[in-house]
């Protein structure tokens, strides 16, 4: 609707005739992942503002790259603009074209098979039938009366009914070969007159202007069924004959008497090093701060609130460490120099093993010394719902009990049940890292409601540590 409105500024045109006719026909064009919206939600927002509501809607099945998913690592995410500085839009429609069908399934671009199918379609059999003979023929005009083609300029007139129908179907494949069989036909017409030949025979001269104009005439026919597709050829082509092309229905007359300009080059043919050099752009790291922002915690667990007003409380590493500031930075420093001590463990679990471990805030009811034990503190966990747990946490050389109590922690809340040398195992709680230090590990107090057991997407950073109950 933004574009039609553009459009309408620009042309002096009035962009309710368009939006708001009842004869106008509105055609959506979407991807398969919003069909939801696009059929319910949508058409709802149209009716409710007095616009048209889509005549049809088309959906279009996820595109692949060489039959992968598109990969920045591989360079087969392609950017429009990254393509545009290497290839020839013209080519990726055609070749969109040629794989575009009415049913809904997925396409594949697949990059070889790119350039053999503009090479040989477009280069070889097209716009081959224009440079092969207008040369011939530049600066004369096209036969007076139409030569006899043995019956090609009329069967595809013909065709260009069933090709008219596949374009309104969106049956662009089909269209595009049945417009592909004709250039084969024309071209072999070409390849049996050979004026090439005739040209070096002074006296087969007006033979030479009928093939020409007979295989101009092709060219042409084809042009106009190819312009929805290839709009830049329109044009190239309008400049050679001097004759606009305009409507549908000039590709059921041939020119007579018209004069040919001078042939221009019109398409050059897709080195495949220009492709693999659109791969190495699109491969290439973006620049800082354009990289796709990985998910976070937040995002997870669709809470979006800002915790800056209440932020988790840290314990530095060394008791002894003042509050200049620094202590912030000295928990996630210390968790880094973990992670690269740690090695991965290779005792993978699956992802149903994952989504049976219930993560739960809990509060420190409780907390005091453990007889006999050097390093453990005994913990009362209050889960909510007058639900509490013991856990048994190696924290005892930097927290005193009483400093633990209304503590907010993470633990595991369905630890199959067990012992340890100091008690009974009914769960795990992450205050500690594996190297033995004391993280951040509080979440802010809002972020809990014992009663409903609510977690907070802050856990994200909470390192686990290997603090066993």
């Amino acid at each position: 609707m933004a574009s039609t409105h553009q459009w309408c500024a620009a042309n002096d045109e009035d962009f309710d005739t368009w939006w708001r006719n009842p004869e106008t026909e509105v055609h959506h064009f979407i991807g398969k992942d919003i069909t939801y919206f696009h059929t319910l939600f949508w058409p709802a927002m149209l009716k409710t503002a007095g616009f048209n509501l889509p005549t049809k809607v088309h959906i279009h099945g996820f595109l692949t790259v060489d039959g992968r998913k598109m990969s920045k690592s591989e360079g087969t995410f392609i950017q429009a603009s990254t393509y545009l500085q290497h290839l020839d839009p013209a080519w990726l429609r055609y070749y969109y074209a040629t794989k575009l069908g009415s049913r809904l399934d997925d396409l594949d671009l697949n990059l070889d098979e790119f350039v053999t199918k503009v090479n040989t379609d477009l280069v070889g059999k097209l716009v081959n039938l224009a440079s092969r003979t207008a040369k011939f023929v530049s600066g004369r005009d096209l036969a007076d009366v139409y030569p006899d083609d043995g019956g090609l300029f009329a069967a595809a007139a013909e065709a260009g009914g069933r090709i008219a129908e596949a374009y309104e179907a969106c049956d662009f494949n089909s269209a595009m070969r049945e417009v592909m069989a004709l250039a084969d036909a024309a071209n072999k017409f070409v390849e049996d007159a050979a004026p090439w030949v005739l040209k070096k025979d002074p006296d087969r001269d007006a033979e030479l202007v009928d093939v020409c104009s007979i295989a101009l005439n092709l060219f042409r026919q084809l042009v106009v069924y190819l312009a929805p597709v290839l709009p830049r050829l329109v044009e190239q082509t309008d400049q050679l004959l001097g004759d606009p092309i305009t409507h549908w229905d000039q590709s059921q007359a041939p020119l007579i008497g018209t004069p040919v300009g001078e042939f221009q080059h019109m398409m050059q043919r897709v080195d495949p090093k220009q492709v693999q050099a659109m791969i190495d752009d699109s491969r290439e790291a973006p620049p800082m701060g354009d990289a796709e922002p990985e998910e976070t915690p937040e995002q997870a667990t669709g809470d979006t609130s800002d915790d800056n007003d209440t932020a988790p409380e840290s314990v530095s590493e060394d008791s002894s460490t003042e509050e200049t500031g620094d202590t912030e930075a000295a928990a996630p420093a210390a968790a880094c120099e973990a992670h690269e001590q740690e090695p991965l463990t290779t005792d993978n679990c699956t992802f149903d093993d994952f989504m049976k471990v219930d993560m739960r805030v809990a509060r420190v009811a409780q907390a005091s010394h453990v007889e006999g034990a050097d390093k453990l503190l005994q913990l009362v966990l209050d889960l909510g719902g007058d639900v509490r747990k013991t856990v048994f946490a190696g924290i005892k050389g930097v927290y005193q009990p009483e400093d633990l109590v209304d503590r907010l922690v993470v633990c595991c809340a369905n630890l199959a049940p067990g012992r340890c040398g100091s008690g009974p195992v009914k769960a795990w709680c992450w205050p500690q890292d594996r190297a033995g230090r004391t993280s951040s590990y509080s979440p802010p107090t809002r972020a809990l409601s014992p009663a409903n057991g609510s977690t907070d997407s802050s856990f994200g950073s909470v390192p686990h540590g290997d603090c066993r109950a």
